[in-house]
């Protein structure tokens, strides 16, 4: 245990645009995925943070009769209210200040095919108002118009929140989530996904090989165990940039434990009885990277892999600040 070499397993994964996984669970979810591409229903995915949602709605608009049609998409928790209103709905000239001519939104732009709204639980209450009016007649009025805008859209919107805690709180519209989840689909994290943290990381090292930096083809026994033993509350992302963090920081053909970032290595993490909850790691995982990089919100957000307003929110949520 922990001084022999793990060599690339003989594995067979499949690939869903961008999306590699050996996973039945996956499988399972990529061939819901494609039924529920066929039909023009609005679709909520829920995942957490680093799963791949933004993929997963780029394949239902591929599978769909809007194909050929355009794909926009947007994070919500990125942009101010205001400015969130004016990507989505547009504006005219003179809505407010720095408005010197007409512009396009989102809904406009992806008319005929698919809009993408990513982050939703991050919107505010007028816009969440808005969106309503474009889901229920397929109109908007733009910000600072007085003509309403008709277009044809497939609304697939994402969140790792769930919707109904929000409308118990007041914070999201119950007629609203009834009308963005129609269809749900529950998108995997890492940890429930059978065998996917040695196939992708495996296909990450042979990524990696092949930029030239670094020849890596076996991994230190200690480093297998830890990557398999780790609870991955970043998901697809973390485990990617962890294997980046090792062939920055390493060289030679093996990829060892010391390698790897600190939370992996158990650092600065408490250890527990019991197996953590989502809830507890994703926690956990905020402190160390917070303590890492000395409290610098912004970058502690890059390093999570969130926005910043994001990450004051969750810092919120899980007694922070």
């Amino acid at each position: 245990m922990g001084n022999h070499v793990v060599t690339r397993p003989d594995l067979n994964p499949v690939s869903f645009f961008g999306m590699v996984t050996v996973a039945p669970e996956m499988r399972d979810f990529f061939e819901l995925a494609r039924r529920v591409a066929r039909a023009d229903s609005t679709v909520l995915v829920r995942g957490e943070t680093g799963t791949g949602k933004e993929l997963v709605a780029r394949a239902l608009h591929e599978f769909s009769p809007r194909a050929k049609k355009p794909f926009a998409a947007i994070n919500c928790a990125t942009l101010t209210p205001e400015l969130l209103a004016s990507e989505l709905f547009g504006h005219v000239r003179g809505a407010f200040t720095g408005a010197v001519k007409d512009r396009q939104g989102l809904f406009v732009q992806g008319d005929g095919g698919t809009v993408f709204l990513d982050e939703i639980a991050e919107i505010s209450m007028d816009t969440q108002a808005r969106l309503l009016r474009v889901l229920q007649e397929r109109t908007f009025v733009p910000l600072g118009g007085t003509q309403p805008v008709k277009v044809d859209v497939r609304v697939v919107s994402a969140t790792h929140t769930g919707l109904r805690q929000m409308v118990e709180a007041r914070t999201f519209r119950e007629d609203l989530m009834y009308r963005i989840r129609v269809v749900p689909l529950f998108l995997p994290p890492l940890r429930e996904r059978t065998g996917d943290v040695e196939a992708l990381t495996w296909h990450f090292i042979r990524e990696h090989n092949a930029r030239g930096l670094r020849e890596v083809s076996g991994l230190e026994g200690r480093a297998s165990e830890a990557m398999c033993a780790y609870g991955w509350p970043g998901n697809v992302r973390e485990l990617q940039n962890a294997v980046e963090h090792a062939f920055a920081v390493g060289e030679g053909p093996i990829l060892a434990l010391h390698e790897l970032p600190p939370e992996l290595r158990g650092e600065g993490i408490v250890r527990v009885a019991k197996p953590l909850t989502a809830n507890e790691m994703e926690r956990e995982r905020i402190v160390a990277i917070l303590e890492e990089v000395r409290g610098k919100k912004g970058l502690a957000a890059d390093r999570l892999g969130m926005s910043r307003s994001t990450l004051w929110r969750k810092m919120r949520e899980h007694g922070l600040i």
